[in-house]
């Protein structure tokens, strides 16, 4: 028996859980358009949620298009007609706290499906309550027609990105929250580093520092109060701990046992958190990942910088006829994993024989890691030669950046017994500039080994 005297609102929910409700709708325009309908204003349990969702559903109506933050502050500062100022200024005040306040993302699902599922419900008990009213009069197939109706309603309609519906979404200010890469030259010419659901990718020769480059970058994501997920394939999970630790505190890597208790007080403080995560080489695929992410999300762990160190030794979800094939799918999943987490994520990869002693490990030395790379959003190489390990110096070169200019190069300062990499103060130059310099330095000595030779005789 369906009891027609149930309170039909949300109260019993909670004001914030309504308040955080309006929020999602006027952001959130595929759940807007799947809530709306089944929503009635009467289900909000105060007067001022009541208005705001009126206006919202009153624009959508007379212009077919979801209204922008800007556009309802505009309609709330003077377009409210036939309401008392009191009612009005609490709409206002509403609207001002919206705005104002960084929302709390994480239980939009929650809220979101409850909302659903409680206006559906009442929607269907409408229905049924017609239909019983109606089982003397009329015929099944029209009985059956209100109830079909009514559970087809609040269904999900997001059939993609609606290009008059989302008119305004395209206009919006987009906050892609960069994570910062720690050097100000290339934070300069990536927007501030790399955004959520962003690919970075770090090329170099065996033994360059691909994985140390990781471990910088991901530290830098700690620093900011990131929550960071490190994958290894080849090394230790408490081996890149401790580079974690001599990165963060500047404590040699050589010294770290005898200066443990140092090294524990100054990152207790950290305000990010970290998670490493060993597999073995070729053991673990995408999906491995995708996995392990999913149970981190099931603990309430959401990553905001992911690492994969590194993407080369991944096996493949389908073996192929060629390895390239191979790789270049393992990459594009990368990218998928990083747009479904909106994290930021950076892996690495292996330059061909060439790179191994170049200057400046340009496209030339990197086309066949370039293939596999194609999807991702943001490229470096680190160059390193015999005389640069010796010096702790070297290149970065960007090869490839979406969001700024890239072909440029920078001297860097890296002392791998601390994990410490600086970029040096320097307005980057071209690949051809570096290897002409290269070049003649190259000259000159010979000239001068030459010189020393003659004289011995």
């Amino acid at each position: 028996m369906i009891n027609t005297h149930d309170k039909i609102d949300f109260s019993r929910f909670g004001k914030k859980f309504q308040e955080s409700l309006c929020r999602i709708v006027l952001d959130d325009r595929e759940f807007c358009d799947q809530v709306f309908e089944v929503l009635k204003v009467e289900f909000f349990e105060v007067k001022y949620l009541q208005l705001f969702i009126q206006v919202i559903i009153d624009y959508k109506r007379e212009f077919g298009v979801q209204p922008s933050r800007d556009i309802l502050a505009t309609i709330l500062r003077s377009g409210i007609e036939d309401e008392s100022d009191v009612l009005k200024k609490q709409v206002r005040d509403y609207f001002t706290k919206l705005i104002t306040t960084t929302p709390d993302f994480e239980g939009d699902a929650f809220i979101k499906k409850k909302a659903l599922d409680f206006c559906r419900k009442q929607n269907l008990k409408e229905a049924m309550i017609k239909s019983a009213k109606l089982i003397h009069s009329a015929s099944f197939e029209e009985i059956s027609r209100i109830i079909n109706d009514s559970l087809k309603l609040g269904s999900n309609t997001d059939f993609g990105y609606d290009y008059l519906k989302d008119f305004e979404k395209r206009y919006e200010v987009r906050f892609r929250r960069p994570i910062t890469t720690g050097w100000k030259q290339v934070d300069a010419i990536t927007g501030g580093g790399l955004g959520k659901g962003e690919l970075g990718v770090v090329v170099a020769p065996t033994g360059a520092g691909k994985s140390m480059a990781l471990v910088h970058l991901a530290a830098q994501a700690l620093k900011q109060g990131k929550t960071v997920v490190y994958y290894t394939l080849e090394l230790e999970d408490t081996v890149v701990a401790k580079r974690f630790d001599s990165c963060l505190t500047g404590v040699h890597l050589t010294d770290l046992n005898d200066m443990k208790e140092v090294v524990l007080e100054k990152v207790r403080d950290l305000k990010g958190s970290l998670i490493v995560k060993e597999y073995p080489t070729k053991y673990a695929s995408t999906e491995t990942i995708k996995s392990h992410l999913i149970r981190l999300k099931n603990r309430g762990i959401e990553p905001d910088f992911i690492a994969i160190d590194y993407a080369d030794l991944l096996k493949p979800v389908r073996h192929q006829r060629e390895k390239r094939q191979e790789l270049e799918e393992i990459y594009e999943e990368l990218r998928g994993i990083a747009k479904i987490a909106e994290a930021t994520l950076y892996t690495a990869s292996q330059t061909n024989r060439s790179g191994l002693n170049a200057e400046v490990v340009t496209m030339e030395s990197i086309s066949e890691a370039f293939n596999k790379c194609f999807v991702a959003d943001f490229i470096f190489s680190l160059s390193r030669t015999v005389e640069d390990k010796n010096n702790n110096t070297g290149r970065i070169f960007i090869a490839k950046n979406r969001n700024g200019a890239d072909g440029m190069v920078y001297p860097i300062f890296m002392d791998t017994s601390n994990v410490c990499i600086k970029v040096i103060d320097d307005n980057g130059e071209s690949p051809s500039v570096v290897m002409d310099r290269a070049a003649k330095k190259q000259e000159e000595s010979l000239r001068e080994r030459y010189k020393k030779f003659k004289s011995s005789q």
